[in-house]
């Protein structure tokens, strides 16, 4: 069994604000023991604007993020998957939303970037976001191995495409990790449900790393970042605010249940309809 954390805050405009609360959630993370931890999406920024973020993009050789990022795991001996973090473009007027994963000796070893863009009007608010003007889409999928097991991983709006996850079971994903911010609308709606639905379908466990609070930019996001076993169980989780949900991840019980329950295995794929 592997000890580990979903990390949840409530990112600011200022970046070495956040980057000092990331660093004492992993502190008290890896204190209790946590070997794998998770950061929400948008950790290091919340911007007031969406273009707030062009500002503190970082190129794929490194910059004051990742040098953080990569210091922290090593002093903790901990494999970090590090939310977002800004990267550089095709385009000068975007960003990459790059989920980049380090192990524990601080070597970066995978970068996801985030697939599916939220260009969304929220029902029932006056809420609308418009990811793609500030976001180049990512092409690929990741699942990578680790020692706790195989591990895929995807970002916020990805959670809404089955499909995604479908092709990580096909590469032997045992492990999601969901770095989010989702809306405290959408969240109070469907959160709960995605997430739980995700781990049972494909028989994993899921860390959800989320934001969760108000924001100077005025938005609000739902928080409840938990983990979940692959029976749907909640093992941890945390509501609101800064905080950990730090719970047990047994790989060992995961590929019990997908013996003695291979709905996996039971896959049939419709060729047409006439």
């Amino acid at each position: 069994m592997t000890k580990c954390a979903a990390v949840q805050m409530a990112s600011s405009p200022d970046v070495r604000a956040n980057i000092n609360e990331a660093e004492r959630l992993i502190s008290d993370a890896a204190k209790m023991g946590s070997k794998l931890i998770v950061l929400p999406e948008n950790f290091a920024l919340m911007g007031k604007t969406e273009f707030d973020k062009l500002d503190h993009k970082e190129s794929d050789d490194g910059g004051p993020i990742q040098d953080f990022l990569a210091n922290i795991s090593k002093q903790y001996s901990i494999w970090l998957v590090a939310g977002t973090v800004p990267m550089t473009a095709s385009s000068n007027n975007k960003i990459r939303a790059a989920c980049l994963v380090y192990n524990d000796k601080g070597k970066r070893i995978a970068r996801y970037d985030k697939i599916h863009l939220f260009d969304v009007n929220v029902p029932g608010t006056e809420e609308q976001y418009q990811e793609s003007e500030t976001i180049e889409a990512g092409e690929n999928a990741l699942v990578l191995d680790t020692p706790f097991g195989r591990i895929g991983v995807a970002v916020c709006y990805d959670l809404r495409f089955p499909e995604l996850f479908r092709q990580m079971i096909d590469e032997g994903m045992e492990i999601l990790v969901l770095p989010s911010a989702f809306t405290a609308k959408t969240g109070a709606a469907h959160w709960d449900l995605l997430v739980r639905t995700r781990a049972v379908e494909n028989l994993c466990y899921v860390i959800a790393s989320n934001q969760g609070g108000f924001h100077l930019n005025g938005r609000e996001t739902y928080g409840h970042s938990m983990i979940v076993d692959p029976w749907g169980k909640v093992v941890s989780e945390i509501t609101s605010g800064s905080g950990i949900a730090s719970g047990e991840v047994d790989c060992e019980l995961l590929r019990k249940i997908r013996v003695s329950f291979p709905a996996l295995h039971h896959r049939r794929l419709v060729c047409g309809l006439n």
